[in-house]
């Protein structure tokens, strides 16, 4: 990336945003905004327009299958393209598709029409934007904060999106019961229309020109050697290629199973979803002033606490003690996710960020078609209890032996310096005062993933290093 300007800028004077926040982070986070306030709600409509024209768990299955593979099947093609087009585009191509596809859907259910075939192949068009969407999304938020604010950023970020996952629940479980699912989609469908236009007005003209590659499979081949490379990298994947699996049948099926067989409805349900909003909200506030040291090890901790609401489905609780096991789950998996895209900034070089994002999401996500498909004979085969126990207690597993990984127990946070793409110039490293800027961990010294090897805790020789391994 650009390096740092020789000479300090300041703020204008009366700015009211912070002086890290430039104007294609302020745009990201904006549209995320919007997209969460819509999508949180529509998921919980999905479920539910699937129960109106008498489907049953098996539907609401196939449904959620119909999303999944195409993102799956196509992730990496987005990463890839993300990595060679511009960013902004890929996510603009990718909301209009899927205010289409959602639009398409709501118009359906308010008239009545609805089938589950066509349900399927428009949460299929839906899923195939997602893929898309996702690499190319990574890696322009990755690409928009500097080295030393990106944890902050990346907090402040995700509260945000949070935030707007409250509001969208809670509203969107109460727009279902009290009006009906196709409403919900449609403004779903306007809120990506918004959303896209926002994104529309992102600046990559900070990003340099990649030099002409060997085509798309030789971008793939790259991005697959550089993701194989990192023990800590495949390892979390695979681990969460499983859990991501197992929370995608809990949520997509067994969650509103539950919640209408034993608490009352949609209402129960979008409000523990909204409690996991919060817990989330929550977690990324304490990681806006929190910067643990051992990054994964941290963060890998508390993937263990994803298992409860599982584990509350499963007995049942009632509904506060859903909403309460909700809530410990998303203040857990915050200090995850702010943890790992603080690794990834710090660790992967901005031109291949699109293309390790893709294979990050295509691991992730690779079992939730199959999960999601099974989740009803599951249920048909073992009971509902059962079936829930038995997701609960395979999260605790692997995320156990992932612990098993040198990488993930040692990897730690070093400084570095990089300006980021599309901010204004007070946004860069240089002119953030320091009083201003939360310092890192106390032990400010940190190794590199494998070798462990130390780093100065400040001056140029830090510098270079981080420098270094974030461009490769």
């Amino acid at each position: 990336m650009n390096s740092p300007a020789a000479a300090p800028h300041r703020a204008p004077l009366g700015s009211r945003r912070p002086e890290w926040a430039g104007r294609n982070y302020v745009l990201l986070t904006a549209a995320t905004i919007v997209t969460n306030l819509g999508t949180h709600g529509a998921l919980i409509a999905t479920t539910w327009a699937v129960f109106e024209t008498g489907g049953d768990a098996g539907d609401v299955g196939l449904v959620a299958m119909a999303r999944f593979l195409p993102l799956v099947l196509f992730l990496l093609i987005g990463g890839a393209v993300a990595d060679r087009v511009p960013r902004h585009r890929v996510m603009v191509a990718a909301n209009v598709l899927n205010c289409v596809s959602q639009a398409v859907f709501a118009a359906l259910v308010l008239a009545g029409t609805a089938q589950i075939w066509q349900m399927m192949v428009l949460t299929a068009l839906c899923g195939t934007g997602q893929a898309f969407f996702n690499p190319a999304a990574e890696g322009m938020l990755m690409s928009s904060v500097t080295g030393e604010q990106a944890s902050r950023a990346f907090a402040v970020y995700r509260m945000a999106m949070h935030g707007a996952s409250i509001g969208g629940a809670a509203l969107g479980g109460a727009l279902v019961a009290f009006v009906g699912p196709g409403w919900v989609l449609l403004i779903d469908a306007v809120a990506f229309a918004v959303a896209g236009g926002l994104r529309a007005f992102l600046d990559v003209s900070g990003i340099p020109a990649r030099a002409p590659g060997g085509g798309l499979f030789s971008d793939l081949r790259e991005g697959w050697h550089e993701f194989i490379g990192r023990p800590w990298l495949w390892s979390i994947v695979a681990q969460f290629s499983v859990v991501v699996g197992l929370i995608g049948a809990v949520e997509s099926v067994y969650g509103p199973l539950v919640a209408k067989a034993e608490l009352g409805g949609a209402r129960p349900w979008g409000i523990a979803l909204a409690a996991y909003g919060v817990g989330t909200l929550a977690g990324a506030f304490l990681m806006a002033r929190w910067k643990p040291r051992r990054l994964l090890f941290v963060g890998t901790l508390c993937v263990f606490p994803i298992a409860l609401p599982s584990a509350a489905l499963a007995v049942p609780l009632d509904a506060v003690g859903l909403t309460a096991a909700m809530f410990v789950s998303g203040v857990a998996i915050e200090v995850f996710g702010v943890s790992w895209m603080t690794t990834m900034h710090q660790e992967i070089p901005e031109e291949k960020l699109s293309r390790v994002s893709a294979y990050d999401w295509f691991g992730s996500t690779a079992l939730l078609p199959l999960t999601t498909a099974l989740a009803g004979p599951a249920e048909s085969s073992f009971g509902r209890s059962t079936a829930l126990w038995g997701a609960a207690g395979l999260m605790v597993l692997v995320t156990a032996l992932v612990l098993l990984v040198p990488d993930v127990r040692n990897l730690t946070r070093r400084p570095h310096t990089k300006e980021a793409v599309g901010a204004t110039p007070a946004a860069t490293a240089d002119s953030v005062p320091a009083a201003t800027v939360a310092p890192l961990a106390p032990a400010a010294a940190v190794g590199s993933a494998g070798a462990a090897a130390a780093v100065p805790a400040g001056g140029a020789s830090a510098d270079t290093e981080g420098t270094r391994r974030r461009n490769g």
